[in-house]
Order: structure tokens, then C-alpha cells, then sequence
């Protein structure tokens, strides 16, 4: 007889590694996972399952996997850890946290996290406990991932907006509220290949083979742009010309909603003017696509009586990616598909409940307004970039790792790494931030494998349980979800769990008000009128009833502002595309084009030495970011770090299908198996970031070869854009070929 018992839940790392959201069956006998598949009942993944989570098992029981708290117990970079007692693990970083705040300050102290994983939450929860302002995605040039594009959504519309699959409601693509958008513009992201920011990629398809005609904006041939209406396959990072040229198209040939625009949008002359300085003969030029082309799509998306735009992380990492984002979220506003059925929704977290601070308006809501304040008085970056001091709450990851560099105005002398491989993974100038790292006095990693940055780094390595493993709650836009631990690995425990522990010993006036971490989740769930219980007694989901939090025409409704009038949640009550806030911070109102820091126009001389624009960082069904590179259903897919060559700019360097060779520039070199494609132009090359190899010698120098294979031991930094946010040259760094001589 089978004793296998199955459980619903959510998938919110860590495992996948994903941001999550997809309802799992965890098929549990005898106290252990044996199987994974998609819950069809669930209206995010309706059934479906990545490739990630299907390996679950071989990630969960990996023979390498760490399942104690360890210390280190050789120099950094040796290598030798030995396991002790979690008390032991928890009195060693609070002791050693404790003697760096009395020596030099809270500030001192970096908190640091990459992406997935439910972190936000529970990392903010401990940095603000201990004392610290400096919470940061170390080494993410420019936090160029998300917060540019939402910064700009919630400066100029007051909320942030997400492309209307129907996910908001329960009956989905049956549901009559809901409109099939007839025009996508997927702009910077392969939907297929993931699930980003509260957003399910296969909706994407979902809604093509319901109708939707796609436009492409994608320097790459990819599936998606094979089957799009129109594919604008741009230069990299002249995406912001490529925006305000459609917006120009749309504006001077009378193709905007005239009724909209009069009604609800403030700025539109100006944004006019500032559009017509991007003629489509010019901006044809900056983006390598032909005007015609240009003028097409445009035509094509205003057209529409619905349309939508499901953007990604190259739109973060143009030169100013806020400003960029500005430009894209005008085309929606303009073309009047904001808070419409099958445009952009309006995307406010389920119940008003949150478990990620995305906004300065959401930490105030968690931690008060006088806290936030005064963090922001030694919050590294936010006395330079006034968007980095008024929006989101991070430091300026830039300027921390500079300051860990050069102790001023004040040294930097511990970090707390949780999800985040920031050698391996996310930094630019890798080589750079290894070598600073190096300097700090402690380190504590929270992670589930050994990797570069543990085995340089880490003091003290706290094991990560994965999500078949923890209890946590989950509200990104839509549904509001609980996540019920099923399963113990070892002696890990989950993000919230460690961070709740610290937190109440650092400050231990301010967290007794709750005596377990289900109190503080049902305290935060009070505005759905639900507790963790409720929410499990109810399948373990609860999609948005009527009001705020639920679309549609809310800015009519009276149902977006706190003082119940029609209108959006700005200052005017209209969408500001010249943006006032903007302006009195001391950035451009308006949107605008910056040229890629490297290129042939910027830099000739160095395009001369360096031709090939190197794009990084697409993403894979089988790796997320730095991770999983030694799950061996995974690994086997893709045994080895690509570079994508067209076999014509192969035939000019002798190179070879399948030979290793380097990638160069002037900040050294890193190793690719060359890989012929038609995916990529003559003059580009693409190749995944965060490659290291779990099979290599862990210790230094070798590090599992992250010196040969990351790929961002050659990306510039610091970033450049005008805001603070955006600008990370991942998709834009110029570099040639060369032969590994034998």
C-alpha cells in the first residue's frame, strides 16, 4: 500500500530560485519528498512546473548539500569548516555584530541580498533590527534589476502596472471581465525562458494562442521574436530611443487616446516636444532598426484596442534605466491601456498585505516613518541620489562597495550575505569585489551550497531550507498565499526563521511583540481580515475581491487614491509623464537617451580594440542566476558555459563550433565553448552570467573556477545612471574573441 501523502503549496524559493508563485503537489512518504508536479488547480501555473522545480528532489538531497551551520576554521579561502550547534552559530554573529556596532556604528554593517527567494521581508526585518540602513544587492551595478522600472511606475503613475493576463482573476481566460490583449510588446525579455517580478512567462503564450500578436523588441532571434508581428532587433541598450521614437510616431501622426490623454494625464504637450526630438531617420541610426520598422510597431500597438507590455531587466540596465522605463510606461499611458482589461494592470500586492517592501511607502508601513528617516541619514547613496534616499530603501550598491574600499565617510567592517553568490553571481568588477570583501572583519552567508562566496568569504554559513521546508507567507500582486512547511532536511531552517531569531536578540524591545514568526505573519496579513490558518483552511490562496486590489477602471472608481477621488495616486491625480517629483529631486521630468557608456559612438577607439558588443545575462529554464549548476537532471542539459557566435564573425577569428575560447577586454579575459548560432548579430556575442563550477577545487585560488567562467570578472562598473538606479553595462560591455593556445 502507498503511504505518500500529497500537500499543496507555493513555490517561493529557495529550489526553484525563481521569484515564484506556482502552486506545487509535494508527493511526501516517510517524512521526505520523493515527488514534485504542478497543482492544476492553482490560477498562477494552472499545473505547469519548470525544469527547476521538477529537480527539486536532487536539489533538496544533494549529497553536497549543507544542512548545519558551520565556521570557519582556516584562513578565508581555505576552505576548512567544521559544523557547530545552530545556539553556537546564532551567539557567534550576534556576538560579533554586537562588537562591530559599538566599535564603529550600525551602518557598518552591510546586509546583502541577490534576487529570489522571499527576502526582501525578512532581510529588512533584521537589517532594521540590528540598526543598519545598508540594505543592498551588493555588486548589482545600479540595482539594475526591477527598481529602475519601478521606480519610474510609481514616480509617474503612483502605482506600479504589470501586463493584464487575466491573473488577477479567478476564472482567468474565462472570466468576461478579462480582454485578450491584441498586441504584446515583449520588450527586453524571452518570456518563455522565465517567470519574472509576479509574472508567469507562459501567459505570454497562453494569450497568443488566444490572439495576441507580439512585438518583439529583442537584439536576439528567439522564439518569441520568430513568431512576433514585428521584431525590432535593437542595438543594446538604445532601448529609451527606441521608446520616444514610437511615442513620436504615435503623437504626430494623431494615433493617441485623445479622451484619456485630456482626462487623465498631465504633461502631454511637453512629452510631445521632447519625442519630437527623436525622428525616426535618427533614432534608426542609434538602434540599428529600420525606420519603417519603427513607425510599424508603433502604429501597430496604438492601434490596438487593447495592448500590453511585458518588459525585462535589459530596460533596468540601459544607461538610464529609470529614465527608460519612463519613456515605456508612456507609450501605455498615451495609447490609454492603463487600468483597462488587457492593457496594464494596476498591480497593488492581494489584500494590502505586505510581505516585500517594494516602495519607501511600504517600509513606512512595516517599520514607521521616523525609522526610515533616520536610516536614510547614513543610508550610503541617498545623501547623492535623491531617488536612492526616496524610493525602495536600498544603498546604492556602487557606492557601498567603493566605501568598503575606501572606509569613507565611514568604514564598512561586516556584511550579512543571504541569497546572494555576489562573487559568482551578480557583481560587476567580480575581481574587484572579492578583493574588498576580503577586507571586512565578519561575514555570515545564509545559503543551501558551498560556492565561490562561501568558500572566500563566509565566517559563519547558516543552512537555507528550501520551500517544501518553511512556512511563509506570499503576497505579490496576486494571489495572497501561504506557504506550509512538509518536509525537515538536516538542520536547516528557512530565511525567516534565522532573521526572526537575530532579529529578537538585536533588538529585543521592538520584536517582543511577537512570540512566534506566525504571530508576525498573521500581523501582517490583518489587512486581508485572514490569518495563516485561514488562508490554509482555504486551499492555501485567496484571490483579490472587489476594490483596491482588484482590477478594473480603479482611477475611476475612486478606488486608487487615499482620499477616495477618481484619479491616480500622485500629487495631480493624473498620470505625470512630465514628472514633478523628478523634478524636484533634480532629474529630467521627462524622458530621455543616454548612449551605452561602450560603442562604437561613445567609444570608437575602443570599439576599434574591442568590436563585438557582448549581451549577458538571458535567462534559462535550467539555471536560475548562479544557481543549480551541480543538479545533475539540470547540468546534463547544459554541461558547459556558451558563448552564441554568428558563424560568420567564427569564420573572421578561425574560430571553431565547440572550441573553448576567451572572451576579452581590457579587464582581462574568461573562458566560453564557442557555440555557432543565427540567433545573434555579426557584431554581438551572448553568453549566461553567473557560470562557476561546482566540480572544481573549492578553495583558493581556485575558487570552483570563478575567475575563468564568470563572466563578470570583465563587466564595468560602477553604473551610470543619473538616478542611482539602472545602468549596469551587463548587456552592453564591448569585447573581442581570441584562441586558448595549447
Amino acid at each position: 500500500m502507498d503511504d505518500t501523502t500529497v500537500y499543496r503549496t507555493t513555490a517561493w524559493s529557495a529550489g526553484p530560485g525563481c521569484h515564484g508563485g506556482c502552486g506545487q503537489k509535494l508527493h511526501v512518504k516517510n517524512g521526505k519528498l520523493v515527488r514534485i508536479e504542478g497543482d492544476e488547480n492553482h490560477p498562477w501555473n494552472q499545473g505547469r512546473s519548470c525544469p527547476r522545480v521538477l529537480a527539486m528532489t536532487q536539489y533538496m538531497y544533494h549529497p553536497d548539500r549543507i544542512t548545519r551551520p558551520l565556521k570557519r576554521v582556516g584562513a578565508r579561502g581555505e576552505g576548512k569548516f567544521e559544523p557547530i550547534s545552530w545556539d553556537e552559530a546564532y551567539d557567534t554573529c550576534e556576538k560579533r555584530l554586537n562588537e562591530i556596532k559599538r566599535k564603529y556604528g550600525a551602518e557598518s554593517a552591510i546586509f546583502v541580498q541577490g534576487t529570489g527567494r522571499d527576502i526582501g521581508g525578512p532581510i529588512t526585518m533584521l537589517a532594521y533590527s540590528y540598526g543598519s540602513p545598508n540594505w543592498v544587492q551588493l555588486g548589482l551595478s545600479g540595482h539594475s534589476c526591477y527598481t529602475p522600472r519601478l521606480g519610474a511606475m510609481k514616480t509617474v503613475m503612483g502605482d506600479f502596472a504589470v501586463a493584464d493576463c487575466s491573473q488577477y482573476l479567478e476564472r482567468r481566460y474565462e472570466d468576461p471581465q478579462w480582454k485578450v490583449p491584441e498586441i504584446i510588446i515583449t520588450w527586453g525579455q524571452n518570456s518563455t525562458m522565465g517567470c519574472p517580478d509576479g509574472f508567469f512567462g507562459s501567459w505570454v503564450v497562453d494569450c497568443m494562442k488566444l490572439g495576441t500578436r507580439i512585438i518583439a523588441v529583442e537584439p536576439r532571434n528567439t522564439w518569441l521574436s520568430s513568431r512576433a508581428l514585428h521584431h525590432l532587433q535593437l542595438r543594446p541598450g538604445t532601448d529609451g530611443a527606441l521608446a520616444l521614437a514610437m511615442i513620436n510616431v504615435i503623437i504626430g501622426e494623431g494615433l493617441y487616446d485623445k479622451e484619456f490623454v485630456a482626462k487623465w494625464v498631465q504633461g502631454f504637450d511637453a512629452l510631445r516636444e521632447r519625442a519630437a526630438q527623436y525622428p525616426l531617420d535618427e533614432v534608426a541610426k542609434i538602434t540599428e532598426i529600420p525606420a519603417q520598422e519603427i513607425a510599424a510597431a508603433a502604429r501597430a500597438f496604438a492601434r490596438a484596442k487593447q495592448a500590453a507590455v511585458q518588459w525585462g531587466v535589459p530596460v533596468d540596465m540601459c544607461p538610464d534605466g529609470t529614465a527608460v522605463a519612463h519613456a515605456i510606461t508612456c507609450l501605455s499611458v498615451i495609447t490609454g491601456n492603463i487600468d483597462k482589461p488587457g492593457g496594464q494592470v494596476i498591480a497593488r500586492p492581494s489584500h494590502g498585505v505586505t510581505s516585500y517592501p517594494f516602495s519607501t511607502e511600504e517600509l513606512v508601513k512595516l517599520y514607521g516613518a521616523d525609522l526610515i528617516a533616520r536610516l536614510n541619514e547614513k543610508r550610503i547613496g541617498a545623501d547623492v541620489y535623491p531617488m536612492v534616499k526616496n524610493f525602495r530603501g536600498w544603498a546604492q550598491p556602487d557606492m557601498v562597495i567603493d566605501q568598503v574600499e575606501s572606509g569613507v565617510p565611514y568604514p564598512v567592517k561586516a556584511a550579512w550575505i543571504q541569497t546572494a553568490n555576489v562573487v559568482g553571481g551578480q557583481s560587476a568588477r567580480a575581481k574587484f569585489h572579492l578583493e574588498a570583501l576580503k577586507k571586512l572583519e565578519f561575514i555570515a552567508v545564509v545559503d543551501l551550497f558551498h560556492n565561490p562566496t562561501t568558500m572566500a568569504l563566509a565566517d559563519i554559513i547558516l543552512p537555507a531550507a528550501t520551500f517544501p521546508e518553511k512556512d511563509s507567507i506570499r503576497s505579490w500582486w496576486a494571489p495572497l498565499i501561504s506557504i506550509k512547511k512538509r518536509v525537515q532536511v538536516g538542520e536547516c531552517k528557512s530565511d525567516w526563521e534565522i532573521n526572526f531569531e537575530l532579529a529578537k536578540r538585536f533588538n529585543p524591545e521592538g520584536m517582543k511583540r511577537w512570540k512566534t514568526l506566525e504571530d508576525m505573519f498573521n500581523e501582517r496579513l490583518a489587512p486581508s481580515k485572514m490569518t495563516v490558518a485561514d488562508l490554509q483552511q482555504q486551499g492555501g490562496f485567496k484571490m483579490p475581491e472587489d476594490g483596491p486590489f482588484k482590477p478594473y477602471f480603479r482611477h475611476e472608481r475612486g478606488l486608487l487614491r487615499p482620499d477616495g477621488k477618481p484619479g491616480f495616486n500622485t500629487k495631480s491625480g493624473k498620470i505625470e509623464v512630465y514628472c514633478d517629483t523628478f523634478e524636484g529631486w533634480g532629474m529630467d521630468p521627462l524622458p530621455f537617451y543616454t548612449e551605452p557608456p561602450q560603442s562604437e559612438r561613445s567609444t570608437p577607439e575602443l570599439f576599434k580594440k574591442y568590436p563585438l558588443v557582448m549581451i549577458t545575462g538571458a535567462r534559462s529554464q535550467l539555471f536560475f542566476h548562479a544557481e543549480h549548476r551541480q543538479i545533475p537532471w539540470l547540468r546534463e542539459k547544459l554541461p558547459d558555459p556558451t558563448v552564441e557566435i554568428h558563424p560568420e564573425t567564427a569564420k573572421k577569428y578561425a574560430i571553431y563550433d565547440g572550441e573553448w575560447v576567451y572572451l576579452e577586454n581590457d579587464m582581462g579575459r574568461v573562458k566560453r565553448k564557442a557555440k555557432f548560432s543565427l540567433q545573434v548579430k555579426r557584431h554581438h556575442v551572448h553568453t549566461m552570467h553567473g557560470w562557476w563550477m561546482p566540480e572544481m577545487e573549492g578553495k583558493a585560488p581556485s575558487l570552483y573556477g570563478v575567475g575563468d567562467f564568470q563572466i563578470n570578472n570583465i563587466i564595468p562598473g560602477p553604473q551610470c545612471a543619473k538616478s542611482g538606479f539602472g545602468g549596469g553595462q551587463y548587456k552592453t560591455t564591448l569585447c573581442t574573441l581570441a584562441k586558448i593556445s595549447a
